[in-house]
């Protein structure tokens, strides 16, 4: 018998509880340890609490460092922030982790294998920012502060050349662009360059490129790529590229990674327009639990995770509506089921 493992669960907004129901009942089949803690975030955190993060749910995390969480909508007006950037800011999350895997083949790009790691807690995503008025117009001019630190672009490199060992990757490419912006990117560079030579030379290849450069190659040859590391901008922007070489956000797990916690997520959107009708997808939420079974050193299982949902779209064909099939949530649920327990 595992070990029982405490984690927080975030059901989420829109279709984000359907999508969690059909997560917990896979990983029920698979007899993972989890023992969860339910908590609300997003617009359900306003409505119980006034709070897109309520206290309960920061300490739950706390204490357990490990979590699900489905899609959060950030309620417009009231001046409140991304709950999924406070929640990066609260726990020091500063590694960003988003695999794009080909799961069905037959599309535009087939035999993908991208690994994209983020920083997610520097660059121009700090939120300084500011107006300066002229005459009249009091948003005359707009003003934006990046900041990249080198310890911050250390423990991301680090975090990622450790993750390209592990996991046996050949090749990492660092993507910048330190030929305009010499100071906020170069350092990144010219941290990564030197961390290479000092403790990982030989034990990947390592490469660079420069940001627009990157995009053109990933769509004319994504294959000539292993894994990127970035910083956060760059970051945001091609692994949203690099999950539409896979099948787009349907089929995007995210992993936020800290010295203080890890929270995995679904990184689309909550949907509220499908919410309720029973046809959501939730194998992006289940790719991100895989992610999770990783982290805890379940391997077994996240791996079993992985071949049931291989099997279930590709042999059984049981798909939902955005990958061009029929199948509502709960017949592919029930397939991915069927699959690990005759697996």
């Amino acid at each position: 018998m595992s070990q029982v493992i405490p984690a927080t669960l975030i059901a989420g907004d829109g279709i984000g509880p359907e999508i969690v129901d059909a997560t917990l009942a896979v990983l029920d089949a698979l007899k993972a340890p989890f023992e969860w803690d339910r908590q609300v975030a997003g617009l359900a955190g306003v409505q119980q609490s006034g709070d897109p993060l309520p206290k309960a749910t920061l300490d739950s995390i706390r204490r357990t460092r490990l979590a699900l969480k489905g899609p959060l909508e950030t309620p417009s007006g009231g001046g409140y922030r991304s709950s999924n950037v406070r929640l990066r800011e609260e726990f020091q999350l500063y590694a960003n982790l988003r695999p794009a895997h080909t799961i069905i083949p037959g599309g535009r790009f087939d035999n993908i294998d991208l690994m994209v790691v983020r920083e997610n807690l520097e660059g121009l995503y700090i939120g300084h920012e500011h107006y300066v008025p002229i005459d009249n117009d009091p948003h005359a001019v707009a003003m934006a502060t990046g900041i990249n630190t080198r310890q911050g672009c250390r423990r991301l490199l680090e975090f990622a050349f450790d993750t390209a060992v592990a996991t046996g990757r050949k090749k990492v490419t660092i993507v910048h662009k330190a030929n305009i912006m010499k100071a906020l990117t170069g350092i990144f560079l010219e941290t990564g360059l030197d961390l290479y030579e000092r403790k990982y030379k030989g034990k990947f290849q390592l490469d660079s490129v420069i940001v627009d450069a990157c995009a053109m190659k990933l769509v004319l040859n994504p294959w000539q790529f292993d894994m990127l590391v970035t910083t956060n901008l760059f970051g945001d922007i091609l692994s949203d590229l690099v999950a539409g070489l896979v099948g787009g956000l349907g089929m995007a797990p995210g992993a936020n990674i800290g010295a203080e916690a890890a929270i995995f997520e679904a990184v689309h959107g909550s949907a509220p327009d499908i919410a309720g009708k029973g046809i959501a997808n939730p194998t992006a939420l289940l790719l991100a639990a895989a992610l999770m079974l990783d982290h805890c050193k379940l391997a077994d299982q996240a791996a079993r995770l992985r071949k049931a949902i291989d099997e279930a779209l590709n042999i059984d064909k049981v798909r939902t509506g955005d990958l061009g099939g029929s199948a509502g949530t709960a017949a592919y649920t029930q397939a991915l089921v069927s699959r690990i327990a005759n697996g």
